[in-house]
C-alpha cells in the first residue's frame, strides 16, 4: 500500500490521521460538500494517498479510467475504471493510483445533503454507505450514466458562478441517489429467502462492528436480533461459512492488525483498547488467529506495508 514519505502527511504516533480533505484539518460539525479530481491531490503525492480517516464525512471516489489499489480498513483490493469506491465515515482508507488515473472524489457531510430533503437524501445515504465497498462498473449499463453525472458535477464545481448556487448540491444528491439505487439493485439480485437471511446477517455484522471491542457473547448478539444462539450460528454459517464467534473474533483480529500497523502505541495499550483485561491473553488470542505474536506481526507489517 502507499508508502510513508516526506511527500505524504505524517502518521500520528498514537492514531490514524484524521482529515476533512486529505492532509487538511477540518472544523468539527461544519457542512462539507466538495469535489476535486483524483489528479489534483494525488499527483502531488506521486499518486499515493497514505492511510487516513474522515470522521463524520462520507466519501465517494469515481475512478473513470486507470487502476487503483484500495485499502478499506484491513481489506485490500485492486480495481480498474470505471468503478465507484464508497467510503463511510470512520473507515481507514488508502490508495495507490496508476499515474494519470482519471476521475474525481466527492466528500460530503450528511447535514450538507439532507437539508430540505431529509427523507430522500437520508435514504440514499443509508443505501449507499451501509458498508465500504467497490462497485466495479466495467461493462455495466450504468457506467455511462455515472460518467455523465460525475462529469456534470465536476463542470459545475469548476465553473465560476454566484456563491450559494444550489446546483452543485442538487447534482450531488442525484449522484448519491443513483448510486444508492445501484447498490440496492445489486443487493436485491439474490432470491427473496436469501435476501431475508442476508438482511439478518447484515444486522449482525453491524452489531459486531459496533460492539466487537466489548466482547459480547454470541447469546447477546442473538438476543438483540430476536434469535437463539443456535439459529444465529446456523445463519452465519450459511452466509459466511463459519460460526458467529469466529466472525466476531475475525473482526477483533482485523482491528488488532490495523492498529498494530497504523498506530504506534504499546501493545499492552492496544490490548486494553480492544477490551482485553490481560495483555498476555490478547497475545495468545492474536497468535491463535494470525499464527504469530502481535510484536512479530507489527515488525513484519512495517516492512510489508510500503510495497504494493
Amino acid at each position: 500500500m502507499p508508502r510513508s514519505s516526506a511527500r505524504s502527511p505524517a502518521r500520528s504516533a498514537t492514531r490514524v490521521p484524521a482529515f476533512a480533505l486529505y492532509g487538511e484539518p477540518g472544523q468539527p460539525g461544519a457542512d462539507v460538500l466538495h469535489l476535486e479530481s483524483i489528479a489534483s491531490r494525488s499527483q502531488r503525492h506521486l499518486w499515493e494517498i497514505d492511510a487516513h480517516v474522515h470522521q463524520g464525512l462520507h466519501q465517494v471516489l469515481w475512478l473513470q479510467s486507470g487502476t487503483a489499489r484500495v485499502a478499506l480498513d484491513a481489506a485490500q483490493q485492486d480495481c480498474s475504471g470505471p468503478a465507484v469506491i464508497v467510503i463511510p465515515p470512520g473507515v481507514v482508507h488508502a490508495f495507490r493510483f496508476s499515474p494519470h488515473a482519471q476521475g474525481c472524489v466527492l466528500t460530503l457531510s450528511a447535514s450538507a445533503v439532507v437539508q430540505g430533503d431529509a427523507q430522500a437524501a437520508g435514504q440514499a445515504l443509508r443505501l449507499l454507505f451501509d458498508v465500504p465497498r467497490v462497485l466495479a462498473l466495467a461493462g455495466h449499463a450504468d457506467a455511462g450514466r455515472m460518467a455523465a453525472m460525475f462529469g456534470l458535477l465536476a463542470d459545475e464545481f469548476g465553473a465560476p458562478g454566484p456563491a450559494g448556487s444550489p446546483v452543485p448540491l442538487w447534482l450531488a444528491r442525484a449522484v448519491l441517489w443513483r448510486l444508492g439505487e445501484l447498490a440496492l439493485r445489486l443487493d436485491q439480485a439474490a432470491a427473496p429467502a436469501a435476501r431475508k437471511h442476508q438482511a439478518l446477517f447484515t444486522r449482525f455484522v453491524v452489531l459486531v462492528e459496533a460492539h466487537h471491542a466489548e466482547h459480547w457473547t454470541v447469546a447477546r448478539y442473538a438476543s438483540r436480533l430476536g434469535l437463539t444462539a443456535e439459529r444465529l450460528n446456523r445463519l452465519v454459517r450459511a452466509e459466511a461459512g463459519r460460526s458467529a464467534l469466529d466472525l466476531v473474533h475475525d473482526r477483533l483480529a482485523r482491528e488488532a492488525c490495523r492498529r498494530l500497523i497504523y498506530v504506534a502505541a504499546p501493545i499492552s495499550q492496544l490490548a486494553f483498547e480492544l477490551g482485553f483485561e490481560d495483555p498476555a491473553y490478547f497475545c495468545r488470542f492474536f497468535k491463535r488467529r494470525l499464527g504469530c505474536s502481535p510484536r512479530a506481526y507489527r515488525q513484519r507489517g512495517l516492512v510489508a506495508v510500503p510495497a504494493p
